[in-house]
């Protein structure tokens, strides 16, 4: 009895794979009870029997030509659902799931959207014709698939009557992302633009420049076609020629377009590179006679066969050529690979393309898995012959390896997105419903719920850990990022030369050129400092023009010299103007020239003074005798300056300073001088540094003046000013960035000037304006006869002192034996001259000192 039972049911399974549909049921290819419906449409056979009565009438006939590598898709559909119901994606809500077989036709495809179309738990599946479908409760609340564009776009124009989602894993044709014309479908890969426009890249890059093309005879193929046309003339490729075939198998031309195309290909020799739109099975005759006719190409694969194993295993296929395809992006389906160890696990009962894979693989028992397929296909072409189910669960479990062979891992991927993009949309909608009850929500409800809340403009994605890209977190868009529509996957990047943009921004700004402006209010203090300084020169040098004849001024040096140091304090202060507003290669060239060679002029007339007031005051012969020897002032200031302009000179021309716009900063241009040659800047200012030093030398020497006569102190303050300034200014000079840094150098020339200026001239306009008085011929010689006569004193106890101790020398050797007479007589001789030259000097000093000196100042 039990195996009358089961012959009986292998009989039913048998008439019901070879006969068309009887009722709306037996249309079903697999399906699973649950609260929410998806439904599924996959191409699973290749195509449907013509039908022989005549006339035709308008029924659903059989389909032939199992494709494995479909049937493996809709077990990744199965298996998707199945991993969110045993998961707490949706807790106490269960999905189910109704698959259809399109046998590659749209007809088919249509009549299954009718059926997903049709009333909920409603006997007659009716679909009712509303003005308002908002309230609509159909059979199904989504629809994944189908896998080609042209029975999508089909299905596509039936769902949008009431907005069901529709979510494509495979369809890739350009069209499809018009969102007025398909406003429901979604899909999970890039449109064909992309693939396209990489195809082009790739022979332009590779230096094809005359190509063909084949595609199909329908919208995808058409599409694509126009879409690599005006690719190609934007690379500069040629195309020979386009063929088409015609787009379903169930064409008798088939054949016959095949073998001419191939024909053409053959005459078209000089053709090497031949870019394919095909579907599987077209790629699969084409590629079978080209390795009859011995063509050898590179073919250029689209995504829809790239990586299909039913390509890859066409007997002796690296005869063809090279291919060189585009495929889907790759995800981890290692579950799916688990899925399918315990396929035989699944309930059959339910799913008619199990129960026909199973017949299938029992009629190619002893088929090596290389051609296993090609069996299974050869096999669905004609009745089937069912053996027992102990027979058909041992071949699962023998032909594990052959399923997993088969799976295309960037399709199957795909698919998991697809589900798992429907599960999280129908996790929002139920979050505040009870979807455990069938009117729960709506279909078009479903379209704007998504996975992750839409990422504004100013944000971009960021994947989470899961594998899905429909989930993901917003994040803001760092600074010098913007992104400018919503959802975008990353933030694109602003010119840094020329833009910016804050964090989260939806735009690029332009950056702000700065530098250190006229208006600026630093800059405005510093220009007054320099103007006052100008001032306080013009009003010395009108107070010394007034006093030319007074000891002060005469003592100065003269009008000569005191005007030169004051030209040179006039243009140091000038100097600053060319560091301030817009650079420009003069000013650049300009501001540190004249700083340079202004302030060593002024530091080679000091030190001249210094040498002077030394030379006129130093008592001792040796070093009279040497300063008289140095001290020439115009071959001092000439050969010092000219060092100087030298440098200068040489700086240039080798490395002048240079405007240069800084882009380093975020937000802001600077333009600014670059200096040209550090090593020449740093010589420039060592070398100035270098005169200030022995300046500083020669007036610390001479500081012990006459009380009212202590100008070699107050070089001495400046020179001490002046290295201060400058040792501060290197390391702010170092660290300050920026428009500021020119306001470093004026601050510090500026210091160094005003501290030089005023210790030069301040205190002998303190003299001649408020200390009249002192400022008289008569006063000055008293106060130098003053100076003069302590000064010999000091001479005269000085060398008392050595005659004592000469003295002392003498009794000590007359006490020695031993020593020579002539040693003695020398020493004698020595004690005479000294004794000598004391007497001379006290007398000498006493009554020619003054005037010499007077002279000498």
């Amino acid at each position: 009895m039990a195996l009358l039972i089961i012959l009986i049911t292998c009989f039913m399974i048998i008439l019901a794979t070879s006969q068309p549909c009887q009722n709306p049921d037996d249309f079903v290819a697999a399906t699973s009870p649950g609260h929410i419906i998806i439904g599924g449409l996959f191409a699973i056979h290749e195509k449907m029997l013509s039908s022989e009565d005549y006339p035709r009438r308008p029924q659903i006939q059989k389909c032939v030509g199992f494709e494995i590598s479909v049937f493996l898709q809709t077990l990744a559909m199965i298996h998707s659902i199945e991993m969110i119901n045993n998961s707490t994606l949706l807790s106490g809500v269960k999905l189910g799931y109704e698959i259809y077989d399109t046998c590659t036709e749209v007809t088919v495809a249509m009549a299954a959207t009718l059926r997903f179309l049709s009333k909920f738990n409603c006997s007659k599946e009716t679909v009712e014709f509303k003005c308002d479908y908002s309230s609509y409760m159909p059979r199904v609340k989504a629809v994944i698939g189908s896998g080609y564009s042209e029975i999508t776009m089909a299905v596509s124009r039936m769902l949008n009557l009431q907005l069901m989602p529709q979510v494509g894993y495979e369809s890739t044709a350009e069209i499809l992302s018009d969102k007025i014309r398909f406003p429901s479908f979604l899909r999970t890969v890039p449109s064909d633009f992309h693939q396209i426009k990489a195809m082009a890249h790739l022979i332009q890059k590779s230096g094809w420049n005359w190509i063909g093309i084949i595609t199909t005879d329908d919208d995808y193929g058409r599409l694509a076609l126009n879409t690599f046309i005006i690719q190609a003339e934007a690379n500069n490729v040629c195309i020979a020629f386009k063929e088409v075939l015609p787009a379903f198998l169930s064409d008798n031309t088939i054949e016959v377009r095949i073998n001419q195309i191939l024909e053409k290909i053959i005459l078209e020799a000089q053709v090497n590179v031949i870019v394919v739109f095909l579907r599987q099975f077209h790629v699969f005759d084409l590629f079978n006679k080209a390795i009859e006719m011995n063509i050898n190409k590179m073919w250029i694969a689209s995504d829809n066969w790239s990586t299909a194993t039913k390509i890859t295993t066409i007997p002796n296929v690296k005869n063809i050529g090279k291919v060189v395809g585009f495929t889907f992006r790759r995800g981890n389906i290692s579950s799916f690979h688990s899925f399918l160890q315990n396929l035989h696990l699944l309930p059959s009962d339910s799913n008619k393309l199990l129960h026909e894979y199973a017949i299938h693989l029992s009629a190619c028992t002893y088929v090596k898995n290389t051609d296993l397929s090609q069996c299974i296909f050869n096999h669905s072409q004609r009745t089937l012959v069912y053996k027992a189910n102990t027979a058909i669960e041992r071949n699962f479990f023998m032909r594990n390896d052959f399923l997993r062979d088969y799976a295309e891992p960037g399709l199957i991927h795909s698919i998991q997105l697809a589900v798992f993009a429907l599960g999280y949309a129908i996790r929002d909608l139920c979050q505040a419903r009870d979807c455990q009850k069938p009117n729960a929500f709506q279909p078009w409800e479903q379209i704007r719920s998504k996975c992750s809340k839409e990422c504004s403009p100013g944000q971009m994605k960021k994947t989470t850990r899961s594998q899905h890209i429909c989930c993901y977190e917003c994040e803001n868009c760092p600074e010098n990022h913007y992104s400018n529509q919503t959802d975008m996957p990353h933030c694109l990047l602003c010119n840094n030369e020329t833009h910016w943009a804050p964090v989260r921004s939806t735009m690029c700004f332009e950056k702000e050129v700065e530098y250190l402006n006229w208006n600026d209010s630093l800059a405005i203090l510093l220009l007054i400092l320099s103007l006052l300084g100008i001032i306080f020169v013009l009003v010395v040098g009108i107070i010394f023009t007034r006093n030319l004849n007074t000891p002060v001024v005469k003592s100065s040096g003269g009008l000569r010299i005191c005007y030169v140091i004051l030209l040179c304090h006039f243009l140091n202060f000038a100097s600053t103007s060319f560091f301030i507003g817009e650079p420009q290669d003069f000013t650049c060239k300009t501001r540190q020239t004249l700083f340079g060679v202004s302030f060593t002029l002024c530091i080679s007339c000091i030190l001249t003074k210094s040498l002077k007031i030394l030379l006129a005051f130093s008592f001792d012969p040796k070093l009279q005798k040497f300063l008289k020897f140095l001290y020439k002032p115009i071959l001092i200031i000439f050969t010092c300056t000219g060092i100087q302009v030298v440098i200068c000179t040489l700086w240039l021309i080798f490395a002048a300073p240079t405007v240069e716009v800084n882009v380093s900063l975020p937000r802001v241009i600077i333009l600014e001088c670059e200096e040209g040659s550090i090593l020449a800047f740093g010589t420039m200012l060592g070398y100035i540094a270098i005169l200030a030093f022995i300046c500083f030398i020669f007036a610390f020497k001479g500081r012990k003046l006459p009380e009212n006569y202590n100008e070699a102190k107050f070089i001495t303050f400046g020179m001490l000013i002046y290295f201060i300034a400058w040792i501060t200014f290197i390391p702010i000079y170092a660290t300050t960035f920026g428009k500021y840094v020119p306001a470093v150098e004026i601050i510090v020339i500026l210091i160094s000037n005003y501290g030089i200026l005023c210790c030069t001239f301040f205190p002998k306009c303190y003299v001649i304006i408020c200390k009249q008085d002192i400022n008289t011929k008569s006063a000055f010689l008293k106060m130098i006869y003053s100076y003069s006569s302590h000064s010999v004193s000091s001479i005269a106890v000085s060398h008392a002192s050595l005659d004592s101790m000469n003295g002392n020398v003498t009794m000590t050797n007359l006490s020695s034996s031993g020593k020579s007479a002539t040693w003695q007589k020398s020493k004698d001789l020595q004690a005479q001259a000294f004794a000598h030259t004391r007497r001379e000097n006290t007398t000498s000093v006493s009554k020619t000192l003054p005037r010499k000196r007077i002279s000498s100042i």
